[in-house]
């Protein structure tokens, strides 16, 4: 069989077991209603939680950095690709989170995969949730470490793991994402920081979904519990509605990180006007208060008018709520039923989560409006009645 028929003959099997995607195709900006083969439907499957990704404010900042900055950064940051617009932003982002430093990447894919293995290796351990991001994982197999994974936001399964493994390495490196964002839960970060300081661990955490909503002026779930991780993650293209991504933490880790973080000395550095546009976007976080509560008031709203009707709804208090349907074939069916409906919510099919946990996973923005939340309720009610 030639190389092109393996190929196809993959693409079948993806099919056949409901696992082929496809992506639908966005027209014009980001927002609570978007357009989607020309149709306006709402959108209730992005992570612009607090609606910035089309604020003008944002778009002044990047059309201002265009004139002063140009487009690309040219080179890799160790080389030519250091520019002051960067500076700026790591800068910025270290003051919000109250450290020291911090290293702007190009995504939160890259800085996840980079930082780990920039800060272990071989003769080193690392101890991971059981339901961390796959940026999280690919880091932790990148760095050679020897792995633990731990029980899902379990203290008791890492203090076991710690109590057994941790003499056997040299560093070790406690890795969780904040707020999960398939499941919409916390890791209980109090109790996870505790066990990395007994056990001489640094802790490095994720904040992802979490940075813009949760915590004072939207720090994140760290700050909410009072906790300092030796390192934090944020992404800028969820709350803040931009891309990239950045890692906060002490003056000489991150300069480590700039010196064996593959994915910072080796690609080319962020175009200057997203670092501009991401300085203008944490101003609007910091401030966002009411849009944190707005966020986080239509999350209830959708979680218990979904409970009203029979949905699987688990139990959660974020902006994300999973739906949880089971079969892949099902969730898909059920996905387009409700674009038909003119309500975009996505379904999500392993390996993103485990087989048999498909779900529908809903997503509000701040910048939805009480009517739009009563639609989608409404758009799942006749699902109901359809049956």
């Amino acid at each position: 069989m030639g190389f092109e028929s393996q190929i196809k003959e993959a693409l079948s099997e993806l099919e056949a077991s409901g696992l082929l995607r496809t992506p639908l195709r966005i027209s014009g900006p980001q927002g609570p209603e978007v357009l989607i083969d020309g149709k306006p439907v709402l959108c209730f499957c992005s992570n612009n939680y607090l609606g910035l990704a089309n604020h003008p404010a944002i778009v002044a900042a990047a059309e201002a950095s265009l004139r002063i900055d140009g487009v690309g950064a040219s080179a890799s940051r160790l080389i030519t690709g250091t520019m002051d617009a960067h500076r700026e932003a790591e800068s910025a982002f270290a003051e919000f989170l109250r450290a020291p430093s911090a290293a702007l990447f190009s995504t939160g894919y890259a800085a996840n995969l980079g930082t780990i293995q920039a800060l272990v290796g071989p003769g080193d351990l690392v101890f991971s949730d059981a339901l961390n991001h796959a940026s999280l994982i690919d880091g932790c197999r990148l760095s050679r470490a020897r792995i633990h994974v731990y029980a899902h936001r379990s203290p008791s399964d890492l203090e076991s793991l710690l109590e057994r493994h941790r003499a056997k390495g040299r560093r070790a490196l406690v890795v969780t994402d904040s707020l999960f964002s398939m499941d919409g839960v916390t890791a209980p970060l109090a109790e996870i920081a505790s066990l990395a300081r007994a056990f001489d661990a640094g802790l490095l955490v994720d904040e992802a979904h979490a940075l813009g909503v949760l915590g004072p002026n939207g720090r994140g779930l760290a700050a909410a519990v009072g906790v300092q991780p030796d390192l934090v993650i944020g992404t800028l293209g969820k709350s803040f509605g931009v891309a990239g991504a950045f890692v906060a933490a002490s003056e000489a880790t991150v300069s480590l990180i700039r010196n064996r973080a593959r994915s910072f000395v080796y690609t080319t550095a962020p175009p200057p006007m997203l670092a501009r546009a991401a300085i203008a976007a944490l101003e609007l976080v910091r401030d966002a208060e009411d849009a944190r509560q707005t966020l986080l008031s239509h999350a209830g709203a959708l979680r218990a008018g979904l409970r009203k009707l029979g949905f699987d709804v688990p139990d959660g208090e974020s902006q994300i709520l999973p739906v949880l349907i089971g079969e892949n074939d099902r969730t898909m069916r059920l996905s387009a039923e409700l674009l038909e409906r003119g309500v975009f919510v996505q379904g999500i099919r392993p390996p993103t989560v485990a087989q048999g946990t498909a779900r529908l996973r809903l997503t509000p923005m701040a910048t939805h409006r009480p009517e739009q939340i009563a639609r989608a309720i409404d758009a799942f009610a006749s699902l109901r009645t359809a049956r």
